[in-house]
């Protein structure tokens, strides 16, 4: 009982491949619907035989009560005793013992245009299930967590590197408070998940992940900033995820620098607004006052009148319909 397999919906038994196909240990969870969903993907990497001698196993450790359930982490608790800077470490310690997922597969689906509502459902069902998560669900996560805490903002940061002629993506949640910024995350590599609450600009944390990234020799291709997201998770709002996007090939160190500290005000100074933030204002502006096509036709409202005033369009009215002996206008 060398390795397990670490399911936290159900019960769990070691098992271990065949050394002639070079795959490594292989598992089986034990509650019938993690089961069918194992075999079901297990079915494309393994043969047929290591499955059936899995299914084996998997009924004989039942009946002899040798299956144990996996331990599932607690949720982190905030007090008021806590600082932000140790929340934040105990929400990283959460995420951590979840574990990064190295499957392969995406066990939550993470739909960016989803409105906050929904996405803080789906965090709800990550803490419900306790599986392994990846970066996107991190951030989700760690919005969750955070959500109470009004004096954090919380902000997506998304990066696109290459290494070896092949694009990797990874995100963030960017945090801000008193002054500081830092994040929080997962990744397959410690130093480019979480960072301590101890940056002074915006452009000093961005300046970390690249440093970080090419002691992995990565190259920064480019770097997309979100707005601040609210902390009420009712709102049918979707997060922006890209208000500022630079292109870190065409831009220099010093220019870069430049762009993210002046977003970086801007947010403090909360002068940005989502674009999805707006949408009710423009179903409102259909109104006669707002309306784009109503300004349009103020124009026409004016050649109107020029045209009434004009005399050609006088003489062209009956005299018998413009008006009443009685002083009285017919309005046709």
């Amino acid at each position: 009982m060398e390795e397990f397999f670490s399911m936290s919906t159900g019960l769990v038994f070691p098992l271990k491949a065949s050394p002639g196909r070079g795959c490594g240990p292989m598992w089986l969870p034990c509650t019938p619907r993690d089961r069918i969903w194992w075999i079901g993907y297990a079915m494309l990497h393994t043969s047929p035989r290591i499955l059936c001698e899995a299914a084996e196993k998997s009924e004989a450790c039942e009946k002899k009560d040798l299956v144990f359930r996996h331990p599932v982490p607690s949720v982190p608790t905030f007090r008021p005793s806590m600082s932000v800077p140790d929340w934040l470490v105990a929400i990283q310690n959460y995420m951590k013992a979840l574990q990064y997922n190295h499957t392969g597969t995406q066990f939550f689906e993470i739909k960016k245009s989803r409105p906050l509502c929904g996405l803080m459902e789906t965090a709800r069902e990550m803490i419900r299930e306790s599986l392994p998560i990846k970066c996107l669900e991190a951030v989700i996560l760690g919005i969750y967590l955070t959500n109470g805490l009004t004096s954090l903002e919380r902000f997506p940061i998304s990066f696109k590197t290459q290494f070896s002629g092949h694009c990797f993506h990874h995100v963030v949640l960017g945090v801000y408070c008193n002054g500081r910024y830092g994040s929080l995350g997962m990744s397959r590599r410690q130093d480019l998940m979480d960072k301590p609450l101890t940056h002074r600009t915006l452009g000093e944390l961005v300046a970390e992940f690249e440093s970080s990234y090419k002691r992995y020799q990565h190259t920064l291709k480019k770097v997309k900033i979100g707005l601040y997201v609210p902390h009420d998770p009712h709102v049918f709002q979707p997060i922006e995820w890209k208000h500022l996007v630079l292109n870190a090939a065409r831009l220099g160190a010093q220019e870069m620098r430049k762009e993210l500290e002046k977003h970086g005000r801007d947010m403090r100074m909360k002068i940005l607004k989502s674009s999805s933030a707006q949408s009710p204002i423009k179903e409102r502006s259909r109104g006669k006052s707002l309306s784009p096509r109503r300004r349009q036709s103020s124009p026409q409202r004016r050649f109107t009148h020029r045209r009434d005033k004009s005399p050609a369009s006088v003489e062209r009215k009956p005299p018998e319909l413009s008006t009443l002996n009685d002083g009285y206008q017919i309005r046709i």
